[in-house]
């Protein structure tokens, strides 16, 4: 049993915290910007709730986080009472919050000098993969420090892999994002397309998803696609944070993203249409607003 803290208890870090709890056995302390849901979850699954990042860290041999963005990860890291200033030597930060490489390779430096170490460990799975301890973790780190933190990270994920050193976990992360924008693109042309020809649409996808055209996104996202419903996971606005960090990449490592960009664009369509909190999967939507 590990003394663990985790940070950010969204729609992500929620149940992730909870498996380390449940699963892992771990002692668990949690922080929330929001107080109250930090109640709820202690009154749910036990463990000790904390005001501040730094009393949530304070002690602790791991500390982990899911926030938003770049800004409210250094928030809680090196912000006032932030995690950082409370962190014992040896103990180890895991970022599981999509951010971008820069911002891991600086948290990483400002960890090392400080005396702890400092994994950027991004996710992919979605609330459900959170909620059912099936996540994947994309790490960037040192191969030491992820052999030391991977015991405990399995107790939310089905795959943890070590990608290369600091920033590597969030390049992979986009690397992910940029897949999943042309296979939803993709999927929703495919629907939009089917239903123009007068097509059943769960028999023709029955049968695609068990061909080369097959995907995740196929198989867990066309039933709810067909009918309209875009509120399963994770949301446009979110989308169009990460893929605002892809494109930012690329730009600086001078990779051509063509569709991603066009993509990008059509999520701004989605947001217009009212759908910021939509999960991605409503590309299909745009296509049938007419």
């Amino acid at each position: 049993m590990a003394s663990v803290a985790f940070l950010g208890l969204g729609v992500m870090g929620y149940p992730m915290a909870a498996h380390l709890k449940n699963k892992g056995g771990h002692d668990v302390t949690v922080y929330n910007r929001t107080a109250a849901k930090a109640d709820q979850w202690v009154a749910q699954h036990g463990g000790a709730m904390a005001l501040t990042p730094a009393e949530a860290a304070e002690g602790k041999d791991f500390v982990f986080c899911c926030v938003g963005n770049d800004d409210d990860l250094r928030s809680v890291t090196i912000g006032v009472d932030g995690a950082f200033s409370a962190m014992k030597k040896g103990a180890v930060f895991v970022d599981n919050t999509t951010a971008s490489a820069e911002v891991a390779r600086e948290l990483s430096a400002a960890a090392k000098a400080a005396g702890f170490e400092f994994l950027d460990a991004p996710v992919s799975g979605g609330q459900a993969g959170a909620e059912n301890g099936v996540l994947t973790v994309m790490v960037g780190g040192e191969q030491a420090v992820f052999d030391t933190a991977k015991p405990v990270i399995d107790a939310f994920a089905r795959m943890v892999g070590l990608m290369g050193p600091s920033g590597a976990g969030q390049l992979t992360k986009m690397m992910n994002q940029i897949c999943i924008a042309g296979l939803v693109q993709g999927l929703a042309e495919s629907i939009h397309f089917g239903k123009k020809a007068g097509l059943d649409i769960e028999k023709v996808m029955d049968v695609l998803s068990k061909g080369a055209a097959g995907s995740w996104q196929m198989e867990n996202r066309h039933k709810t696609m067909n009918q309209g419903k875009y509120d399963f996971g994770f949301a446009v606005d979110w989308m169009r944070k990460d893929l605002a960090i892809c494109l930012e990449e690329a730009d600086s490592n001078g990779a051509s993203l063509p569709v991603t960009a066009l993509i990008d664009q059509f999520y701004k369509d989605v947001q217009k249409m009212g759908g910021k909190r939509w999960d991605t999967s409503s590309l299909l939507a745009r296509l049938e607003r007419q």
